[in-house]
């Protein structure tokens, strides 16, 4: 990260002007982004290779359809200690860490290739390998500011978030193709492949620097995480975003995780099953991928500040038409474009985001954030799962989606002045070492500017 103070103007507010010039070219010649983006997009493939693996893998050995539901939902069982495991990412060296959690997992999913391992062994090694997701996640989020300047960072986020959409689709459709087709062992055997290839990268990809937070600056860890807390809900800025970010993966994760069951259900126009869960799935990837790209290359940032409140609002407002039960087709296309506008506002609520942390904190607070965020989807699948088995499917979701525009308009109401991000980001690159809020005492909710 660049040691000068964010430039910004009334409008664009953290994300900075000059950020507009920046091209792909430019940010790919910094080596150590090269090596981060390579090594995170390798990651992420092999991630949803093994989930998709492993959830075929325990169906064809128990037949059980609650076994593999379970395979799929452990990997987010650690984001219920994520902020916890995410403050160890501040005690050590970004690079250590995610080369030691690489190295780990790859070992875990390795020993996932020998045969005749009972369920429950399989479920427990899936469960300790994903406990290295958390810090790794909050070491590569928290290096990032620190392997490209600030003018870089918003297209560089822009790129790996839509990256990872993309790698989401690759690695679900691969992985379920060679676990049904060949062996959910070949799968797992390119996700141990990619483990090993992210840790070289890294290892000889991006260089050595000290620890975030000095020995003699650490406490108790539980006393670390509880600062990040306070960190990302005491700041008027933070808590925003992250309220924000919340209330959009609750309100938009639940077509993509009631797909099969919507196609199942054959709702007028459906005609084959197995493709209008594939399309519904895909469809929000896909549209992020679109918006990401297209929406953070082709509009100027001040607009794209003054915008993100009235684009909160639309990503589930454009969802409020599955309550009249259309075709997967329709419902695809109203999951693409809410899709599209979740790629067009979370690069620059990121950014913002990350120009307003102070080094030193930034692995716990996004440790904060992604956990919020595994778990906000996870409860919202759940939830919207347990009211489609009493009540008409798309009325679920289209009364959901209702639900999440109220909650938009409000977070809209209450969103801060461009102004005050502005502030907040002068104020963390004032100084390295801006010590936390102490645990507030009102609420979270955002105050109105």
């Amino acid at each position: 990260m660049s040691d000068q103070p964010a430039r910004s103007s009334s409008a664009a507010g953290a994300v900075t002007e000059s950020e507009d010039t920046v091209t792909f070219s430019e940010l790919f010649a910094l080596r150590e982004y090269r090596a981060l983006f390579l090594s995170g997009i390798v990651n992420w493939i092999g991630d949803y290779l093994s989930r998709a693996a492993i959830t075929v893998l325990v169906y064809q050995q128990s037949r059980s359809v609650l076994l593999s539901a379970v395979a799929f939902a452990i990997p987010y069982l650690p984001w219920l200690v994520g902020p916890l495991l995410s403050a160890l990412a501040e005690r050590y060296p970004y690079r250590r860490v995610i080369i030691a959690a690489d190295l780990s997992r790859m070992v875990l999913i390795g020993l996932l290739l020998l045969p005749g391992l009972p369920i429950p062994v399989m479920l427990g090694l899936v469960f300790l390998a994903s406990l290295g997701a958390p810090p790794a996640q909050a070491a590569r989020s928290a290096m990032l500011p620190l392997v490209v300047p600030r003018e870089h960072l918003a297209l560089a986020l822009a790129t790996n978030q839509t990256s990872g959409q993309a790698a989401q689709v690759v690695g679900y459709l691969t992985g379920s193709a060679l676990a049904v087709a060949l062996t959910p062992r070949i799968a797992l055997g390119i996700d141990v492949l990619t483990f090993a290839v992210s840790a070289v990268v890294v290892a000889y990809g991006i260089r050595h620097r000290p620890t975030a937070r000095a020995r003699s600056e650490r406490t108790h860890l539980l006393r670390e995480t509880a600062e990040g807390f306070s960190l990302v809900f005491g700041d008027r800025v933070l808590r925003s975003i992250a309220l924000v970010v919340f209330t959009m993966t609750v309100f938009a994760i639940v077509p993509e995780g009631l797909a099969a069951a919507w196609a199942a259900e054959g709702t007028s126009g459906t005609t084959v099953p197995g493709l209008d869960q594939g399309m519904i799935m895909a469809a929000g990837p896909l549209g992020f991928v679109i918006g990401g790209l297209l929406f953070n290359r082709l509009v100027p940032a001040a607009r794209r500040a003054r915008l993100l409140p009235l684009l909160a609002v639309l990503a589930p407002l454009v969802l409020i038409p599955t309550i009249i039960g259309p075709s997967a087709l329709v419902v695809a296309s109203l999951v693409l474009l809410s899709g599209t506008v979740q790629g067009a506002i979370m690069p620059t609520l990121n950014a913002t985001f990350v120009l307003a942390l102070p080094n030193g904190y930034r692995a716990r607070a996004f440790g904060v954030v992604n956990s919020g965020i595994q778990l906000s989807q996870l409860s919202a699948v759940v939830i919207t799962g347990t009211l489609a088995d009493h009540f008409w499917l798309p009325l679920v979701v289209g009364l959901w989606s209702v639900g999440g525009t109220l909650a938009m308009l409000l977070a809209a109401v209450f969103w801060p002045r461009p102004v005050t991000f502005a502030e907040a980001a002068e104020k963390a690159s004032a100084g390295d070492q801006i010590p936390p809020p102490r645990t507030p005492t009102t609420s979270v909710t955002p105050e109105r500017p």
